[in-house]
């Protein structure tokens, strides 16, 4: 290969990694060493104010010891909960935190692919900022989505935007037939039923009206991801993602499949130590 052509083959391979990764490795590799075997971690750039908090905390020995308290299979592995240290085996985890939560650092680049490391947050009713823990995290294990399920998820996403048109396509009028469906629920008192039907997408004119309006979807490339690799796209844009696995996906599987009790708790006890290998 000549020296112009080595250096055209050198520019194209730098912009085509460039291209394709969507976020920034951290210089450090996290550590998380289990009994079950160990996960290797790389954190974001992208995601500088989680970086720092994990780091401080990885630093400081904080994980040490502490519980993976809440696992689903096919879904995600959680843990950092400080009362998970010395707790004994029927008190209820996932309460337990560190006095802050730390601000959303929401990237569409960045999504819930298997093995991605995300912050544990509380609920929307008294958190919606949808600012995160800090300290609890979970590990993505999640499924493999393919078109239609993808498309379900998307509206999960977006249900504040869904239910905002559905109302207005509804109740303002542009859609007498949905109008009347749900007025009809309204006085017959099925308000439950209700709220879960407006963050659906049945009428023809409430779906021209999402097509129109900006909303978060997924790029080509990440749904490919998820339909080959899996995770769990519902939860974009709701909880921020700050690292991913890089070795050690099958771990994730093998936790996520322990038994537990009614609370999602592992009847056995899975301790995490938590390192800095450079």
């Amino acid at each position: 290969m000549t020296n112009s052509k080595a250096l055209v083959f050198s520019v194209l391979m730098l912009f085509f990694g460039l291209i394709s990764r969507s976020q920034t490795h951290s210089k450090e590799t996290i550590l998380i060493a289990t009994s079950y075997g160990n996960i290797k971690i790389k954190l974001f750039e992208e995601t500088p104010l989680h970086k720092k908090n994990f780091l401080k905390l990885v630093k400081q020995g904080f994980y040490d010891s502490l519980l993976f308290h809440r696992v689903i299979n096919n879904f995600m592995i959680q843990g950092g909960d400080p009362d998970s240290k010395r707790a004994n085996d029927t008190i209820l985890l996932g309460n337990g935190d560190v006095g802050y939560w730390i601000p959303a650092e929401f990237n569409s680049k960045i999504f819930h692919k298997k093995g991605a490391l995300a912050a544990a947050r509380e609920g929307d009713d008294i958190n919606p900022k949808k600012e995160s823990s800090g300290c609890q995290f979970y590990i993505v294990m999640g499924k493999k989505y393919d078109s239609i399920a993808l498309q379900k998820a998307e509206l999960r996403v977006n249900r504040e935007i869904v239910q905002k048109i559905n109302y207005l396509v509804g109740f303002g009028g542009k859609s007498p037939a949905l109008k009347t469906y749900y007025n009809r629920l309204y006085t017959q008192g099925k308000e439950d039923s209700l709220k879960i039907v407006t963050k659906q997408l049945t009428d023809a004119i409430s779906k021209v009206e999402y097509e129109k309006t900006k909303h978060y979807t997924w790029s080509a490339s990440q749904k490919k991801t998820y339909a080959e690799l899996g995770g769990t796209p519902h939860l974009d844009n709701n909880y921020t993602i700050f690292g991913e696995v890089i070795e050690g996906l099958d771990i994730i599987d093998k936790i996520a499949g322990v038994k537990t009790d009614k609370n999602d708790r592992p009847k056995e006890n899975i301790r995490m130590k938590i390192s800095i290998v450079n």
